[in-house]
């Protein structure tokens, strides 16, 4: 399967008139993208299925929510399709954002609940060589590049500020990303550099996986 440059076409012309009429008069034109978006996600599920275990795919709606936002646009100009990982014993997903010079393939934990952040934070101060074993590895960061994500400003309660890895303790966020051209989402082998990038993260998710699955003392919170 092959996505065609008509995407990015119908969201630029969203983008100059993103309202309801205009949306309406053009919701074919939608409809078709969104479908050939959906058939992208079930694909990149059945070749995520062959190292991982994809729980569900899922397409976000189109719609924006303007109530607590100072944009009133109706309409999303993008596309964002999640993967999520089997809980309880699999933690983390995958997420592919299209949109046009603005694409990108993403994987993480954005906005962890505190306490599993605080979980993450305890394992780091205790013993980060595994971690770091992952996210220094070098064919690891010709795809990915290094770790993102917002930090605090100084030491977390609790942390000391002057722990040697208290760069990877300030952290918010443990995001990684690779940013997508155009023409990389159009490209007639874009479904198989996805499994190839989404594959090599896989150490990633599975350590914060066992992290987030196990206590203090390293015994498993599930069965």
């Amino acid at each position: 399967m092959r996505l065609s440059h008509k995407i990015f076409d119908f969201f630029k012309e969203l983008k100059n008139n993103n309202n309801r009429v205009w949306f309406l008069e053009n919701k074919s034109s939608f409809n078709s993208n969104q479908e050939h978006i959906k058939i992208l996600g079930e694909m990149v599920k059945d070749r995520l299925n062959n190292f991982d275990i994809i729980d569900k795919f899922k397409l976000f709606r189109i719609y924006r929510d303007v109530r607590f936002s100072k944009n009133k646009t109706p309409y999303k100009t993008h596309f964002g399709l999640t993967w999520h990982r089997m809980k309880p014993k699999l933690r983390g997903g995958y997420y592919l954002h299209i949109e046009n010079k603005k694409s990108f393939l993403a994987c993480g934990f954005w906005a962890p609940i505190p306490q599993d952040l605080k979980r993450i934070r305890d394992e780091i101060s205790f013993d980060s060589n595994e971690l770091k074993s992952i996210l220094n590895d070098k064919e690891f960061q010709s795809v990915w590049g290094k770790l993102k994500g917002d930090e605090v400003k100084t030491a977390p309660r609790g942390f000391d500020i002057n722990h040697p890895d208290i760069d990877l303790i300030k952290k918010k966020q443990y995001i990684l990303t690779i940013n997508l051209t155009n023409n990389d989402i159009c490209s007639e082998n874009f479904i198989e550099r996805i499994e190839e990038y989404f594959f090599k993260v896989k150490p990633f998710l599975d350590y914060m996986s066992e992290v987030l699955t196990t206590d203090e003392n390293g015994e498993p919170l599930f069965d």
